[in-house]
């Protein structure tokens, strides 16, 4: 028990001794020129100054958006001004193909039929119009303004997604905010396309369903797809779920999504396959020639898993990279050839 108060009463001791020195930094203006001034925290910054305070840096706080800190040595927000990498635009291409392939998915779902009817497939094409004119509008409205190139801060490290969770507070006086898009403009982005696909769903899709394009006449008598309706239904449930995923994992799946689209791809492709009633490989092989619409499914499996196999490498060595495409049917083959094997009439238990 002694020991316990010993060891929690040092640090305090050591703090309130004359010899301790808490952290300092010049909390207003500065001069520029007359050396560094850094400020507390990763992201906290000083922006330089015009009119009668030309050539002086005001006080630490939050940059601007689309400026950051390069470094911290200095502290001073400057203007992002370069390119996106490609591994930038392989992550916005992933947030697009993320939200069309679950608009595709339930209306599939949705439609409960095992062959891509005229009905269906005018869902999917509008689905894809809706997907693609949200990001081209995105990147028309993201700097600069009207054009489909992008200015960027790029990315450092896995804290410049979080930025609210680094705002300083040196010597337990005041908290600085200096909260600020430190990946500009790839956090806010996200949530300006997953509005516009909103919207465009919204404005869209009931003017295909009402103009006839959804309706076929039987008997005299209309018959309206639910593929339609439904996955309007759906889409209001999984836009919101996938911004609010956006604003906390962010970061993680900007990291990480290479991986999961090819593990995703890999275990989809396996799943479509294990709904087949017909589970001979030689059923499963025509199936995909025969069936247009496992013929196409199975061409999105096999275009989803070489953009993750690129996302992954980013052609750091087109040679070596480039020859991993071939290898991109290999998962299909690979469940259609052994199919045989996993029949459960091989494992009968009276057969022991």
């Amino acid at each position: 028990m002694i020991g316990f108060i010993v060891s929690g009463a040092l640090p305090l001791m050591l703090l309130l001794s004359p010899g301790t020195q808490g952290y300092t930094y010049e909390r207003g203006k500065v001069n520029g020129n007359d050396g560094a001034y850094p400020c507390p925290g990763l992201y906290c910054g000083r922006i330089p100054l015009g009119g009668e305070d030309e050539g002086l840096l005001g006080p630490c706080g939050q940059c601007p958006r689309g400026w950051r800190v390069f470094n911290n040595t200095h502290s001073i927000c400057q203007k992002c001004e370069e390119a996106p990498e490609l591994y930038d635009w392989f992550y916005l291409a992933f947030m697009s193909l993320f939200v069309l392939v679950l608009h595709w998915i339930f209306i599939d779902t949705a439609a409960k039929r095992r062959k891509l009817t005229r009905e269906v497939l005018f869902t999917h094409l509008c689905a894809a119009l809706e997907v693609g004119l949200s990001s081209g509008l995105s990147l028309l409205w993201a700097e600069p303004f009207g054009s489909f190139s992008l200015v960027s801060c790029h990315y450092q490290h896995l804290g410049d997604w979080y930025t609210a969770l680094h705002n300083p507070n040196p010597n337990y006086e005041e908290t600085i905010h200096c909260t600020t898009e430190a990946i500009y403009p790839l956090y806010t982005l996200i949530f300006v396309f997953y509005v516009l696909c909103l919207a465009f769903m919204l404005l869209l899709r009931p003017l295909l369903r009402s103009s006839g394009a959804l309706l076929c006449c039987r008997g005299g008598k209309k018959r309206r797809a639910n593929a339609g309706g439904t996955g309007i239904y759906a889409a209001l449930y999984f836009l919101p779920i996938l911004a609010l995923l956006h604003a906390i994992f962010g970061g993680l799946i900007y990291v990480s999504f290479p991986y999961i689209v090819v593990i995703l791809s890999v275990i989809s492709s396996a799943s479509h396959f294990a709904f087949k009633l017909d589970q001979s490989p030689k059923a499963l092989f025509l199936g995909c020639f025969t069936d247009p619409r496992n013929g196409l499914i199975l061409l999105g499996h096999w275009s989803i898993h070489p953009f993750g196999i690129l996302a992954i490498t980013p052609l750091q060595d087109p040679a070596l990279h480039a020859s991993l495409i071939p290898l991109v049917p290999l998962p299909a083959f690979f469940y259609i050839l052994p199919a045989k094997f996993t029949d459960p009439a091989n494992f009968d238990d009276s057969r022991r």
